[in-house]
């Protein structure tokens, strides 16, 4: 696999190498097909996993570790996708909003749990290079996993808060690339998050009594 470490191309003075710029566009793709609540999303969402763990295994053993709960999160996001899908009129699954509860839950999770991986990161340097941000990042990225595969219009906010801090630190880092596909994310969680919002009012609305299904 050692040709996913290697230059593909050039871009504003910046090596960008075939896992990078492979991961990057498969994120893209799941962004998209997530915004179509299509259980694709998490195939190409494990496919991207695999090629990020391929090319870090053996010499970036945290990044791989990373990816390897992404892997995880996506399996789980495709069985709760396969099992609810059908109970909506078009096979796709149903947006809904998160309860107090669940909000409260995931907030408590997303902040306990970055000090946690901030902390382990700290203690083992060599699992990341900005420990703080890099946990939140990471985090964050389960949380909102997470949030979509239980259909919660709460994952693209989850996702947009990811974005605000992997934007400015792609671009602080010298990873041009990265920062702007994190900008094209952040465009598609706005479109996405709209339709979501959307598509779970309609679904919450009581139908009129004698109104035509």
């Amino acid at each position: 696999m050692n040709w996913l470490n290697s230059e593909a191309f050039t871009l504003f003075g910046q090596r960008i190498i075939w896992s990078d710029m492979t991961g990057n566009v498969l994120g893209l793709i799941t962004l998209a097909l997530g915004w179509r609540r299509s259980l694709w999303t998490w195939p190409v969402q494990f496919l991207s996993g695999l090629v990020l763990f391929a090319a870090f295994y053996g010499h970036l053993t945290g990044s791989a570790g990373k990816q390897a709960v992404v892997m995880a999160v996506a399996l789980y996001g495709w069985w709760q996708w396969q099992r609810t899908r059908n109970r909506s009129g078009d096979g796709q699954i149903t947006p809904r909003f998160a309860s107090w509860r669940e909000r409260a839950a995931m907030v408590a999770a997303a902040g306990a749990g970055t000090v946690a991986v901030a902390l382990l990161f700290q203690a083992y340097p060599s699992l990341s290079w900005d420990p703080w941000p890099d946990a939140y990042i990471f985090v964050g990225t389960i949380v909102a996993m997470y949030a979509q595969a239980k259909g919660m219009v709460e994952f693209w906010f989850a996702w947009l808060l990811v974005d605000l801090v992997g934007v400015p630190l792609n671009f602080a880092n010298g990873y041009a690339f990265s920062g702007f596909v994190y900008v094209i994310y952040g465009a598609l969680v706005l479109w996405g998050m709209r339709d979501w919002w959307l598509r779970s009012r309609k679904a919450a609305r009581p139908a009129l009594e004698g109104a035509p299904a």
